[in-house]
């Protein structure tokens, strides 16, 4: 990639090309792999923070070392049953999304394979747009939830019905808003079922 094409990538927020086909080769390189191995690799790869549990008891460990590392003072949850862990772990969070908020603690629809997205809905964020989040998100997910491609999740959505507003982020960049939050930090709690 010549320099003046790295300066305009920079310049504009934009993904360089090299890292976008690096992203593309190593997505390549695991086609043959287990779904959850594949996810795990190309979310990391892609600048997410990746966090198996296996139950919720590792969970909430692991939660409450996010949350004190990264300093985390007054949460965004609306999620009845994730308000139970940060109840557990004592932290503070608000049911309405507030300009104090120094975070998100969030579900997910899917978990796609094919890239290591994240895809979001209404159900997860609620009537919020997703570039109103907070700089660093913490999601929960289920292993069932990964699925292969966004063909196989937009399958899903449709069988199940009533789920609008989709987005999906990925290492911290949202799709439709990647100049929002540059400094986006994403964690992700993978439970097993």
């Amino acid at each position: 990639m010549n320099l003046f094409k790295r300066i305009v990538s920079k310049l504009t927020n934009q993904p360089e090309e090299e890292e976008k086909q690096s992203l593309e080769k190593l997505g390549d390189s695991l086609k043959n792999a287990d779904l959850d191995y594949k996810f795990a690799q190309l979310f990391t790869h892609s600048g997410g923070f990746f966090n198996y549990c296996a139950d919720e008891a590792e969970a909430l460990q692991t939660l409450n070392q996010i949350v004190k590392i990264e300093g985390m003072g007054n949460i965004f949850c609306w999620d009845k049953e994730l308000q139970s862990f940060l109840n557990v772990v004592k932290i503070p969070y608000t049911s309405e999304m507030e300009n104090s908020n120094d975070a998100a603690f969030i579900t997910c629809e899917y978990l796609i394979a094919y890239d290591g997205r994240i895809m979001l809905s209404h159900n997860n964020i609620l009537h919020y747009h997703s570039s109103r989040l907070p700089g660093k998100i913490i999601i929960m997910a289920n292993v069932s939830q990964i699925v292969n491609n966004l063909n196989d999740a937009m399958g899903k959505i449709k069988r199940n019905g009533n789920i609008k507003n989709l987005t999906s982020i990925s290492g911290g960049q949202s799709s439709l808003d990647s100049s929002s939050h540059t400094n986006t930090k994403l964690f992700l709690l993978l439970l097993e079922d």
